[in-house]
């Protein structure tokens, strides 16, 4: 089969309008990736986009993934046996609400600037290149695959207009392999589609938006006729909900209306639905909105409000958008949807738990250096590091102060609980009170993830941890060691070790099921922290909500015995805990 960019999309000759949905199979559990796509395949849609994110397959330099979750030619092989075409995503930068915009945070540490014609910068994306484009280009249509379209450059508009940097990347895709039509995707109005696209080139450009689809697709067409260009429109990114922040109510979506905004886009174009299956953020992966000098984490759960819910069940926008395919275009085949079930437990006990400071040298890599570092300097890209000195008393009262660090510190005198700061409070002055003539602290530094849009990309700010260093009285405090909190050692946790009130710990409890189905940890007892079933990271979790439950899916739990371990950093905790059939939602709209 052929797939053409003319005046309309052409499969085979023929004009085809691409009903397409977003799922990102780095969000979705492999085991899952069948149920997400029969879905999207029975709502009458014939393709499926997903992005690429450098940062989870190149995690640390010159260090490759491609397995599990990460498994990209797994997942586009099961949408082709599942019928669908696909959009790929491979850009660099993917934005997606995911850390760091998807880039490797490794990247701080060089000297190069991102998304830019620096050679440096361009070096790192061709070494990345020549690893995921061979894995993808045998998908392509000309090859017999279901690959039919890959992007450039994602929003580029809204960040730069380096043209050479734009025509770099089509370079190195070219010169690996991409045959397929290449597009670009950005807000659509002037000033974003002239820095974004490609206007001399044949790469298609294509607008994101939510509503107004006629306004837009009439910029959209403006700009192609002003570039001589006589080309089929498509919303790249039709945005059917939105992504959520710790400690603010969920964004919602009429389906209804939602419903008539995608008729809207119908009437005239294609259309791609950002989210279709939104998915989950598990481990350190959740993303960062920049706002002024603030940065507002957001949470795991990536459910974002789309026709499949988190689990991957279909919602009420489903049905709507469905009955909308089928009034407008009567020919397509529709089917009903798969469901999957739930369970529940109750009342599991607590079986172990340990401070962690007692455990602390069993689960980390620890590094000695005079001043402090940050985070990535040692490696540590994502989580959480411990730093600690010990020091002399001079004063029964002392000056103790953190100068420039992110995200999140939580300060220990003597492994007795001092206070927390925040990265707007971090610098303030901290008065400890000193009994002893030898002392220790320890500061617990949290990474809340990194942005993933706009100008703060480049900002200094995206470096966690410790950056310049910690001050007592007027001077800058020597000797530390820092430990890289490593939760794939947490089997060496000895759980005979004492736990203290109000210090960050570690909590075990085991359980057995009969049957395994996907089910939701209830957390609305826990402070802040994150949760690991058999091993496998969660994602984070936080008393402000909304949230107060991590979805599990079924693979990650086995008949018979099961570990859950919590890390939490607050000392608030329960001695039992529950799994629940449904997400449970904190409702914080009456306090904004």
């Amino acid at each position: 089969m052929t797939f053409e960019i003319k005046e309309d999309f052409l499969l085979d000759g023929k004009p085809f309008k691409i009903l397409s949905g977003a799922i990102h199979y780095f969000r979705v559990h492999p085991s899952d990736w069948e149920h997400s796509l029969f879905n999207l395949k029975a709502l009458g849609f014939n393709t499926v986009e997903t992005y690429v994110p450098w940062n989870a397959h190149e995690t640390k330099e010159g260090v490759f993934n491609f397995e599990g979750i990460l498994d990209l030619e797994k997942f586009i092989q099961t949408a082709a046996d599942t019928g669908l075409y696909v959009i790929l995503r491979p850009s660099p930068y993917i934005c997606a609400e995911w850390e760091f915009g998807g880039l490797p945070a490794w990247l701080l540490e060089k000297n190069c600037r991102i998304r830019s014609s620096d050679p440096n910068y361009l070096e790192y994306v061709e070494k990345y290149y020549h690893v995921l484009l061979p894995k993808v280009t045998p998908f392509q249509m000309e090859n017999g695959g279901p690959i039919i379209m890959m992007q450039v450059e994602n929003e580029y508009g809204s960040y730069g207009e380096d043209k050479e940097y734009l025509q770099a990347m089509v370079t190195l895709m070219r010169n690996n392999g991409v045959t397929v039509p290449l597009f670009t995707s950005d807000g659509a109005w002037l000033a974003t589609l002239r820095a974004g696209s490609m206007d001399e080139q044949d790469i298609l450009s294509t607008g994101n938006f939510g509503s107004k689809g006629q306004l837009n697709f009439k910029n959209l067409t403006s700009f192609h006729q002003n570039n001589n260009k006589k080309w089929p429109l498509m919303c790249m990114e039709f945005w059917d909900g939105w992504f959520n922040r710790w400690g603010e109510p969920i964004v919602t979506r009429d389906p209804e209306e939602l419903g008539e905004a995608v008729r809207e886009v119908l009437m005239i174009g294609s259309i791609n639905l950002y989210m279709f299956h939104g998915g989950t953020n598990f481990g350190f992966m959740n993303g960062c909105s920049a706002r002024g000098t603030k940065d507002l984490p957001q949470v795991t759960s990536y459910d974002y409000g789309a026709p499949l819910d988190e689990q991957g069940n279909p919602t009420e926008k489903y049905t709507v958008i469905k009955n909308v395919i089928h009034e407008m275009f009567p020919d397509i085949v529709q089917t009903a949807p798969k469901v999957k079930s739930t369970i529940e437990k109750s009342s599991i006990q607590l079986t172990n738990k340990v401070a962690l400071f007692e455990v602390l040298e069993e689960i980390s890599e620890r590094h000695t250096t005079k001043y402090p570092a940050n985070m990535e300097y040692f490696e540590q890209y994502y989580g959480y590091m411990v730093y600690r000195t010990k020091f002399l008393k001079d004063a029964t009262e002392e000056r103790f102060r953190i100068i420039d660090g992110r995200d999140r510190a939580q300060i220990y005198l003597n492994k007795s609980y001092v206070t927390t700061q925040y990265q707007e409070e971090i610098g303030d002055d901290i008065q400890l009170a000193l009994s002893r003539s030898e002392n220790q602290v320890d500061i617990l530094m949290e990474n809340m993830g990194r942005v993933n849009y706009g100008h703060k990309l480049l900002a200094d700010t995206q470096r966690k941890g410790i950056r310049t260093g910690v001050m007592m009285d007027l001077h800058f405090m020597l000797n530390w060691e820092q430990f890289s909190i490593n939760f794939e050692k947490l089997d060496r946790i000895d759980f005979s070790k004492e736990w203290q009130k109000n210090n960050p710990a570690f909590y075990q409890y085991k359980f057995e099921l009969d049957a395994v189905e996907d089910t939701f940890l209830d957390i609305s007892k826990f402070g802040k922290g994150i949760a690991l079933i058999n091993g496998v990271n969660l994602g984070r979790f936080w008393e402000k909500g909304p949230y107060l439950t991590l979805y599990i899916p079924k693979a990650l739990l086995k008949k018979g015995e099961n570990e859950l371990i919590i890390f939490e950093t607050e000392g608030t905790y329960s001695e039992t805990i529950n799994l629940s059939s449904a997400p449970i939602v904190l409702d914080l709209s009456q306090e904004e």
